[in-house]
């Protein structure tokens, strides 16, 4: 007979003894078992001890968690929680160096587990750690000459501690005085600093600049660009990629009208350049938290863009006609006539003639066509940025459409409006940067004014493309299509630099975006025959299962999921997959992200999925609903979907990308025997169906295939052709 279920059996643990082998009675409770271990080995006061696990992680065995322990776990017999954090809270008070030290390492350890976390907060362990920052370090900074190392080590100890307790959550970070944040600080601005100081000082200024606006006010008074662009110029990535997310924080924390001021400070110390030769040009790869850290800069420098982007033009205000009247100067070089030169209805054809040949669509009042948002105004500093710094290729697209036909001129004003909004929306200007992208592009760290220059080499695109399909004014649209396939094709290689980008464009003609899609379309040919129709309806549900039994697979080899904290640094990830019977959904924690699968024996938690209610997504769900800045942008609600079981207990998920969002929430649906629906279960069926439909038909390559039934022919007169074999 099988063991009852209440029943585990474990190995425990004690120093100096031999393990003990025993079976631990789910029902009972904790205290009591505890007990009887104690009373194994012959130790006193069985209440100041306490199960943990027995691996790398240390944590703390609780009446909550019990249900993880597993048949054949390792545990370990040792002093409670609130022993514990009583002993090294007291400890790391000593006046002894080394005894404080030990115990600094051990709480910097034990904080990781949130059951000690909390007996440490309750004694307030916070507050003794920020005065420790603050004045206790003082002392020992007289003996840093002699005792270097000691003194890294101790302080080192002292703010990963810091850092591991506040990452619970428990305390608010609204708690720390201004003594506090101007010490830390202090450790950033040191041009000598332990490196792991640096890196947990620079870690806790970005957590305090993300989770308290009043917070970021007193960061910001404490910290300048210029005290951290040093950091950047070193060769420890790590401590680059702390620098950039402090840079990053404060960036997007920063008021509307304090960002400008702030990108001109960037732009004063060089901070891209400084990026460019120091990290994206250096030997070393860039790793993924750099690579994100990339990005998000990437994103909010080109959300500098968003206002000039939703501004509309003023008709009536005469420094923005200044700037239509500059771009005719500079394509007829004109200068502008006095009034007293012809009458007014001369120059008033004069200049609707030229603006024609500009190609706007308002010949009389150009100011007209920038009134649309998104683009705005940006559109009109996009093209005098082209005309003044690339008059020539300027000059030449309008004189060269001016002396077309009207109906075959690439019209430079509409293009470059309508290319300006293109371009902010590739970009994703004005969205807020996802939490688990990390796709930045080099080629736009590589010029000050990037996103203009990427304008003026696609406005030339578009101009040869125009040419190459010979189109018309009514072509429009379609032009514009074929340019925004070349754009995102370039992209995806990710070009070190803009002349690599305009290369990659050169070899992206308009009869290469044929040849691509006349390739892509050979394996989509649309059957729309009535016999081929009823043949797909008839094997469809036989795809369908197929694409579920995927799905279900894919769940049960599991997925690794991130948590989603202040920190992006020493991230904390977690592991779910399904039974291989489908019944049971196993879930839990893990230290670091695994290399392949994680059995279901080292996941602690688990949940039936008889009682699975519900599966939501994007704002339906709970941790979507929480405040927080970079939680409420687009993509992370696309990849967020929660699971209801109970009354209105959840178990929520972040999807690492696209894929996993939808393989989870079709799997989900698919055990709630309800219809998979996502855009990768659309995608899937038509692949696979046509594959299925080409296997098919195969002996039928080349024969045309009927709409209709063939008719059946008449009876014959007479059956002499028919033999009987009897």
């Amino acid at each position: 007979m099988p063991p009852p279920a209440d029943i585990v059996k474990v190995a425990i643990e004690w120093p100096g003894a031999f393990p003990k082998l025993m079976e631990i009675d789910q029902k009972k409770p904790l205290s009591a078992i505890i007990k009887e271990v104690c009373e194994g080995w012959n130790l006193p006061e069985p209440e100041t001890r306490a199960l943990q696990n027995a691996d790398s992680t240390n944590f703390y065995i609780t009446e909550k968690n019990r249900n993880n322990i597993k048949n054949g776990s390792i545990l370990r017999l040792t002093t409670s929680a609130a022993q514990m954090a009583q002993m090294l809270h007291e400890r790391s008070q000593s006046s002894s160096m080394d005894v404080k030290l030990e115990a600094l390492k051990d709480l910097a350890n034990s904080s990781r587990d949130i059951t000690f976390a909390q007996e440490f907060i309750n004694l307030d362990g916070i507050s003794l750690l920020t005065q420790m920052v603050e004045s206790g370090t003082e002392r020992y900074q007289k003996l840093q000459k002699i005792m270097k190392p000691c003194f890294g080590d101790l302080l080192s100890f002292t703010l990963t501690a810091f850092v591991e307790l506040m990452d619970h959550g428990i305390v608010s970070w609204d708690t720390f005085s201004v003594a506090f944040i101007k010490k830390i600080a202090s450790f950033v601005c040191k041009s000598a600093m332990d490196t792991a100081v640096l890196q947990r000082s620079l870690a806790i200024l970005e957590s305090m600049v993300l989770n308290s606006q009043d917070l970021y006010q007193k960061v910001a008074q404490e910290i300048t660009i210029g005290q951290l662009i040093p950091h950047l110029q070193g060769t420890d990535q790590d401590i680059q990629t702390y620098t950039i997310a402090v840079i990053n924080a404060l960036f997007l924390k920063a008021p509307e009208d304090k960002r400008q001021e702030m990108a001109h400070i960037l732009a004063q110390k060089q901070l891209r350049s400084i990026i460019l030769s120091n990290v994206i040009r250096s030997n070393k790869p860039i790793n993924d938290e750099m690579a994100h850290q990339l990005y998000v800069l990437q994103v909010l420098t080109f959300n500098l863009l968003e206002d000039r982007m939703m501004t509309k033009m003023d008709p009536q205000d005469q420094a923005q006609r200044d700037i239509i009247f500059e771009l005719r100067r500079i394509a007829f070089d004109v200068e502008c006539e006095s009034n007293n030169s012809g009458s007014i209805e001369k120059r008033k054809s004069m200049y609707t003639r030229d603006y024609k040949k500009l190609g706007f669509i308002n010949h009389v009042n150009p100011a007209v066509d920038f009134t649309q948002i998104p683009p705005g105004m940006l559109a009109l500093d996009n093209m005098l940025y082209f005309a003044r710094h690339h008059q020539d290729a300027y000059i030449r697209i309008v004189l060269e459409n001016s002396s077309r036909e009207d109906k075959h001129e690439c019209p430079f004003g509409r293009s470059s409006i309508e290319l300006t909004k293109m371009l902010c929306e590739i970009l994703k200007v004005g969205e807020l940067p996802s939490e688990n992208c990390h796709d930045f592009h080099p080629m736009f760290f590589t010029h000050d004014r990037s996103f203009e220059e990427f304008f003026c080499i696609c406005i030339q695109l578009l101009n040869k493309t125009w040419k190459e399909m010979r189109a018309t004014s009514e072509d429009f649209n379609k032009v514009m299509q074929v340019v925004k396939e070349q754009i995102t094709r370039a992209l995806t290689i990710k070009p070190n630099s803009l002349d690599q980008f305009k290369s990659r464009l050169q070899n992206l003609s308009y009869t290469e975006i044929l040849k691509l899609r006349q390739s892509e379309r050979m394996n989509q040919e649309d059957f729309q025959s009535r016999p081929i129709l009823e043949l797909r309806e008839k094997i469809q549900p036989e795809i369908m299962e197929l694409i579920k039994q995927q799905r279900l697979n894919r769940l049960c080899e599991g997925t690794c999921f991130r948590k989603i904290s202040s920190r992006r640094r020493q991230d904390k990830f977690w592991y779910c997959r399904l039974s291989p019977n489908h019944k049971v959904l196993h879930y839990g924690d893990l230290e670091e992200s695994p290399q392949g699968e994680v059995p279901h024996d080292s996941l602690q938690d688990k949940l039936p999925v008889a009682d699975i209610k519900a599966v939501v997504t994007g704002k339906d769900c709970p941790h979507m609903k929480e405040k927080g800045a970079l939680k409420q942008n687009k993509e992370l609600l696309e990849l967020a979907f929660s699971v209801l079981y109970e009354s209105d207990e959840y178990l929520n998920f972040i999807a690492p990308d696209k894929h996993e969002y939808c393989v989870w929430t079709d799997g989900l649906n698919a055990l709630l025997g309800k219809e998979m629906t996502s855009e990768f279960t659309r995608s899937d069926m038509d692949t696979l169906l046509n594959m299925e439909m080409k296997l098919r038909l195969l002996d039928l390559e080349n024969i045309q295939i009927p709409d209709v039934p063939p008719p059946i022919p008449k009876e014959p007169s007479n059956y002499d052709f028919v033999y009987d074999c009897n």
